[in-house]
């Protein structure tokens, strides 16, 4: 609740940002992923975070906390930068609580994400088919190697490589505007990186699908849903480690843009089974403050 509190204050304070002529257009940006890209709470975006245009810097920093029925939970921390509405540089850090699976303990992960803009505009373009595109990668280390190694994984390092594709279609329902995208990652990552990547099933990449839609009921509240897949590398074909199986993450969420200054994102979020408890469907927060 403190924390809360800390991230409305910063937010009414990063409120007093001015918008510009030639600014990009409010919540297109989207909001941060976990792992740090811009997008949504799951799925990267094709867009470039923060609110920099094509002849500026930007970027956020961002808290978010995933609180999940077993007691599971799931506190990141980051920020990232946008240059000139082409690259994405981004940093997050993992905290994540294990409950009475192991009391005590915490998993600790560090994500490094890039992303660039190759083609398209996901906004201007509206003449045009074609979304903006872009490709990323998100080099990821876990602190406990000794934990997800004894879980199977065959490292507690990983890189996983994705390319995207954003598309607002303004006035696209009943005179609201839509955001859609979907992405294509290639990843051997376990439980996001959580219990480490590969395993005794495999140790490539496998092509993962993630998708996210959103309607844009006033210009600063959009309300979405998003899926993504996850490989299943921890479960032999002799459906041994079943209690470590992977299932589709998806949530519904609403994001909140009280101004150019920041966001408050909800949502209810199912993440199936984690790390031997089935069934985790909770909630997630994230403040996100821009500049």
């Amino acid at each position: 609740m403190k924390a809360c509190k800390i991230w409305l204050v910063a937010l009414i304070g990063a409120c007093c940002a001015t918008a510009y002529a030639g600014d990009r257009l409010l919540a297109t940006g989207g909001v941060t992923t976990i792992e740090g890209a811009g997008g949504s709470g799951l799925v990267p975006w094709a867009t470039i975070t923060g609110n920099g245009s094509a002849n500026q810097i930007g970027g956020v920093a961002f808290a978010t906390r995933v609180q999940l029925p077993s007691q599971y939970r799931l506190d990141v921390a980051g920020a990232a930068v946008g240059l000139y509405d082409r690259v994405e540089l981004s940093a997050a850090r993992w905290t994540f609580g294990l409950a009475d699976t192991v009391p005590g303990k915490s998993i600790e992960m560090k994500v490094f994400g890039a992303k660039l803009k190759v083609a398209g505009d996901a906004v201007y373009d509206q003449d045009r088919w074609m979304p903006q595109i872009s490709v990323g990668a998100q080099y990821k280390i876990n602190d406990d190697e000794g934990l997800v190694k004894s879980l199977g994984a065959k490292s507690n390092r990983g890189l996983d490589l994705y390319a995207t594709a954003t598309k607002v279609w303004l006035g696209g329902l009943a005179g609201r505007n839509v955001i859609g995208t979907f992405t294509s990652r290639l990843t051997n990552a376990n439980q996001f990186g959580l219990v480490g990547f590969g395993g005794p099933a495999r140790d490539t990449h496998l092509l993962k699908l993630e998708g996210s839609v959103g309607v844009m009921l006033r210009d600063d509240l959009v309300l979405g849903a998003e899926f993504r897949h996850k490989p299943n590398n921890l479960v032999t074909d002799d459906g041994a480690n079943q209690a470590l199986r992977e299932d589709t993450a998806k949530d519904v969420y609403l994001a909140w843009f009280p101004c150019r200054g920041g966001s408050i994102t909800a949502a209810w979020v199912s993440m199936g089974n984690v790390v031997t408890k089935p069934s985790q469907n909770g909630w997630y927060l994230s403040g996100q403050l821009n500049y």
